[in-house]
């Protein structure tokens, strides 16, 4: 096919990724006139939901917002209580809510690389159909999805919504016995970890490269995961308090989502901005990722899938270090007492940066809560990606390589659409 032609193409329902949303593509004599990636999914209203609850109710609340990583939403929720008000948990806990995110990173990251994103690169319309010439491709994926759930399981009860952490620390302290166990399959699994690295950077990824801000938390010599400051590879560093001040949030039409800029520019969260941003923090990992061949920091956005596998090998060996050591504490939590007060907490869920702010009465009761998730941050990033990518791979291709290309510039942010959803201002006006 040669020429430009008129091109509309609609994908209703997005395949392969976290929710529901869709893409709609209009171009004319070889240029995008118009692109839309359509969340559709109604509005979830979690801040509306958690006025006037108890803060004892929040971690479990929010958890429900995701069921890939509701530990990321207990997370930056309980630091955003106990700073409100005033608790200081001890270093246990928060060594244990490391070693528990580490465990989401690695069940979210191995299930999108394996199941999600690996199919695209290597020709095949699922991992179903994948799994009959990748078997072992496909076991490693689970198997590591199965040891992240396991870890988050040690720590919160159970592996989707966990219940184990509250305001303070933990309910409840796993016992040596139980530690020891996963120490053993953490370090059988470092091997399938170094072998998934190589493979994600032996995969055919497209050469894309485009300009766009890196956005992530930075926190001293370690690799930034549930705490830290708000960084960017365009000069920014603002302490988590202040994101309000850099960050906007504004609405599409065409999408229940929220879109989130920086300086008036769209911008990106997750593996890919956290590895450009913190890559001399991740140790070893970091020798390992050099002898890919693939040099960071990164412009080529489809190298995401090699950030998510090495922060699968850090978490594997970030959970054997914070755990070699392990003894239960004799209470596993520290008291709090509610006062009135504002309180914000960031951390980094599998896909990027998670904020949460609450406004507190005397009691403990919510006053006003705000949660901006990270898919909702990197919509307008999406959209920038898709115009560069698609225009860049060639409009006078057919419609059904086109679409194939657009989901998969998708699905590599690995976005959780259901997460965007959760918040939509609403006004009423009624006569009288």
């Amino acid at each position: 096919m040669s020429g430009p032609r008129e091109i509309r193409i609609q994908v209703p329902v997005l395949t392969r990724v976290e929710g529901e949303g869709a893409l709609e593509i209009s171009a004319s004599q070889g240029c995008i006139q118009d692109l839309r990636l359509r969340i559709y999914e109604p509005p979830r209203y979690f801040e509306k939901f958690l006025e006037g609850r108890e803060y004892q109710e929040i971690p479990d609340i929010v958890a429900r917002i995701c069921g890939i990583c509701p530990v990321a939403y207990q997370m930056s929720a309980v630091q955003a209580i106990e700073q409100a008000f005033g608790v200081a948990p001890d270093p246990w806990a928060l060594t244990l809510r490391r070693v528990m995110y580490c465990g989401e990173w690695i069940q979210s990251h191995a299930l999108h690389i394996h199941l999600l994103a690996a199919p695209d690169f290597l020709g095949y319309e699922s991992a179903i159909a994948m799994a009959e010439d990748h078997p072992e491709a496909v076991r490693r994926g689970l198997a590591l999805q199965g040891l992240g759930n396991a870890l988050i399981r040690l720590c919160g009860a159970r592996s989707v919504h966990p219940v184990g952490v509250c305001p303070g620390g933990f309910h409840h302290a796993p016992s040596q016995a139980q530690v020891r166990a996963l120490r053993g399959r953490l370090q059988a699994a470092l091997p399938e970890a170094e072998a998934m690295l190589r493979w994600t950077a032996s995969l055919d990824l497209p050469e894309d490269d485009q300009a766009f801000v890196s956005v992530a938390l930075q926190e001293g010599r370690q690799y930034a995961i549930c705490g830290g400051r708000i960084v960017s590879d365009s000069g920014l560093e603002a302490a988590i308090p202040d994101y309000e001040r850099h960050f906007v949030e504004y609405h599409q039409p065409h999408s229940t989502a929220l879109y989130s800029s920086l300086d008036g520019r769209p911008y990106l969260v997750g593996p890919l901005a956290r590895v450009n941003l913190n890559k001399a923090r991740l140790g070893r990992v970091a020798a390992a990722l050099d002898e890919t061949g693939i040099a960071f920091p990164s412009r080529n956005m489809f190298h995401s899938i090699v950030a998510r596998a090495a922060e699968v090998l850090y978490a594997i060996g970030e959970a054997l270090r914070l755990l070699r050591d392990y003894r239960p504490p004799r209470v596993p939590r520290v008291p709090v007492t509610p006062r009135a007060g504002l309180g914000f907490g960031a951390t980094e869920a599998p896909r990027g940066l998670l904020w949460h702010r609450y406004e507190f009465d005397a009691r403990g009761r919510v006053l006003s809560a705000r949660i901006v998730p990270p898919t909702a941050q990197n919509q307008a990033r999406m959209e920038q990606d898709l115009r560069s990518a698609l225009q860049r791979y060639g409009l006078d291709r057919d419609d059904e390589a086109i679409r194939l290309r657009g989901e998969t510039v998708i699905r590599n942010y690995d976005p959780c659409i259901s997460c965007a959803t959760h918040f939509l201002k609403v006004r009423v006006e009624r006569d009288g």
